[in-house]
């Protein structure tokens, strides 16, 4: 059942479920694309999430009611299960030694070597089922269960942009330097926060994200051509 919720003067939570689905999480994807496409004075943002999506409206050109009823009348549309995946992004990540400290205790708490659990992090593709944290930090669903492993009881202060990790039971990759608890299993050379370049971003919600292993002569060399543009 579809919850409207006030958030605050100017803006209102649509939620589709109460837990996390790939089947919710597609219609979440596809009512951004709804709103998007129908115009609305007043609509400023959309910020789709795991299960819901905040819309965030201009108070001086419409209102609480006005929104909401326009949502309901989308979420009606919506077909059942909701449509197909995004585009697939490939990201080259090297990993374990100094890029994966971490890689180790993960494969001692799968009881498996560290190639296994290599083999299984790049032997799918992850649903990127929202943004958020920090500027494009994708939360990536769909990770085999036997690599699940709890975050750092004590989160470090830094961790290098481009990092990518396993915290509980979900894996992301840390676009930009910044503190963080999850365990570091390796590292991806490409740039993928960069507000001083415009564009569209490599990716986006509703896209999934296949990892490929790469080795460290291979990640040296596409960070000099990521420094090079």
């Amino acid at each position: 059942m579809v919850k409207i919720k006030a958030v605050g003067d100017r803006a209102v939570l649509v939620e589709l479920g109460d837990s996390i689905s790939e089947t919710t999480n597609r219609k979440v994807m596809e009512l951004n694309k709804k709103i998007k496409e129908f115009y609305m004075e007043g609509i400023l943002e959309t910020v789709p999430a795991f299960c819901s999506i905040l819309v965030c409206y201009d108070p001086l050109k419409t209102d609480f009611d006005t929104v909401s009823q326009a949502m309901l009348s989308l979420t009606e549309a919506l077909e059942e299960g909701g449509k197909s995946a995004g585009k697939l992004v490939q990201i080259p990540v090297c990993y374990g030694g100094s890029f994966g400290p971490d890689l180790s205790f993960v494969a001692e708490h799968a009881g498996m070597k560290e190639e296994e659990v290599i083999k299984l992090h790049c032997g799918r593709d992850y649903r990127i089922y929202m943004l958020g944290f920090l500027p494009g930090f994708p939360y990536l669903g769909g990770m085999d269960a036997r690599i699940f492993t709890p975050r750092l009881q004590t989160p470090r202060t830094g961790i290098p942009a481009g990092s990518v990790g396993i915290g509980g039971e979900q894996t992301g990759i840390y676009p930009m330097e910044s503190p963080g608890g999850w365990q570091l299993i390796g590292r991806t050379p490409y740039r993928l926060f960069q507000p001083e370049h415009e564009g569209k971003p490599l990716y986006e919600a509703g896209d999934s994200i296949r990892f490929v292993p790469i080795s460290r002569t291979d990640f040296d060399k596409i960070s000099r051509e990521q420094e090079m543009r």
